[in-house]
């Protein structure tokens, strides 16, 4: 069968090919130029297409079952839907994520020259394991996952990162498609980045009597403060000074980290804000405390060892970054920008935390 799956989906590890006879032969191949082929079984319709968030690309029909075509889907990681006759449709038979709020299909196109995310077999590998917390903000049982390094000592201890994931996401965004062990391992290999632990917890959490839909992404933050870290310090031999403690993500979880930490400076010496957001990217006018450090230059500089800002210079949201770039001019403050090529993805995301883990703990 001609058939490549990546590594680390969320469903399995090892890919389940279908029974021929029963299922056909469905798959997905990365092709010579970079284009993506597709054949999909989807007897009786009339439309069968690829939708990457608005681009439509058709399949054609081979027979009565099945479709097929090749298409451009760019390199990296990329989600997409499934058209069927208009309605999108989850394929058992193409790596399965989580994003946009649900389960998803995506394919991972190889970046030339990129090999540093990859499941190398002469490197040690570190765990992930999911944990339980409860919150008393939710006033429910909450999930995290915890990356513990390979040569891991209950007997040492060691300094934490809180990583957190976009909106529509959830804590696996960042093993499954973010490839964060992966990376961890190679540089912890490499000797590049220092031995910590890497805590990933659900961004959206939602209230137990919560009818809100947005909620979670205003309640996180207090949920983080007031059960999170406390767990992770009472289950896991780690350091508890600030120059010990720090806080990155993506998107959601940049703007996330950004409440966070300028509001806690006592509590965090290092942030990575991704694809990311100072302010709120929908100003409504409100007004946004945790801004205020961003006056005083001489207690910015003093609370952060590292304060690290990356975009990609396709990301749809560009010119928040453009803006916050535009606010922080002539501020003296000590923060690092970097950009990369891409846009609002796992692609650029990927190269976001493999420069950011080098930078911090030092």
């Amino acid at each position: 069968m001609n058939m490549q799956w990546p590594l680390d989906t969320a469903v399995s590890f090892d890919p389940y090919f279908g029974e021929p006879g029963r299922d056909g032969d469905q798959y997905y191949k990365v092709l010579p130029d970079g284009k993506v082929f597709f054949r999909i079984k989807a007897p009786g319709a009339a439309e069968v297409a690829i939708d990457q968030f608005g681009y439509i690309t058709p399949l054609t029909r081979v027979d009565v079952n099945m479709w097929e075509g090749a298409v451009e889907m760019g390199a990296g990681f990329k989600y997409f839907f499934l058209k069927v006759d208009g309605c999108d449709v989850l394929n058992p038979y193409l790596p399965i994520g989580y994003g946009c709020c649900r389960p998803m299909n995506f394919v991972d196109v190889p970046v030339p020259g990129e090999d540093w995310n990859q499941l190398r077999d002469d490197v040690p590998h570190g765990s992930v394991a999911r944990h339980y917390y409860f919150s008393t903000v939710s006033g429910k049982t909450e999930s995290c996952l915890v990356y513990l390094p390979a040569a891991y000592d209950a007997q040492k201890k060691y300094p934490v990162l809180y990583l957190q994931h976009g909106y529509g996401e959830n804590e696996t965004g960042w093993v499954y498609q973010g490839h964060l062990a992966r990376i961890a391992d190679n540089l912890l290999h490499e000797g590049r980045m220092t031995e910590m632990i890497i805590v990933m917890g659900c961004g959206m959490v939602q209230p137990r009597d919560g009818n809100a839909r947005d909620l979670g992404r205003q309640l996180f933050p207090q949920v983080l403060l007031t059960d999170l870290i406390p767990y992770i310090e009472a289950h896991f031999p780690v350091l508890t000074d600030k120059w010990n403690r720090a806080m990155a993500g993506l998107s959601m979880g940049s703007y996330q980290t950004s409440i966070v930490t300028l509001s806690n400076p006592d509590k965090f010496g290092y942030a990575g804000v991704f694809s990311g957001f100072l302010r709120f990217p929908r100003p409504d006018g409100s007004r946004e405390a945790h801004l205020d450090l961003l006056e005083d230059k001489e207690k910015f500089n003093e609370s952060f060892r590292v304060f690290y800002r990356a975009m990609g210079t396709e990301d749809n949201f560009f010119q928040s970054f453009a803006n916050d770039d535009e606010m922080l001019e002539g501020k003296g403050l000590n923060m690092e920008r970097q950009l990369f090529p891409g846009g609002h993805d796992w692609s650029v995301w990927r190269r976001c935390i493999y420069n950011f883990l080098p930078k911090i703990f030092k």
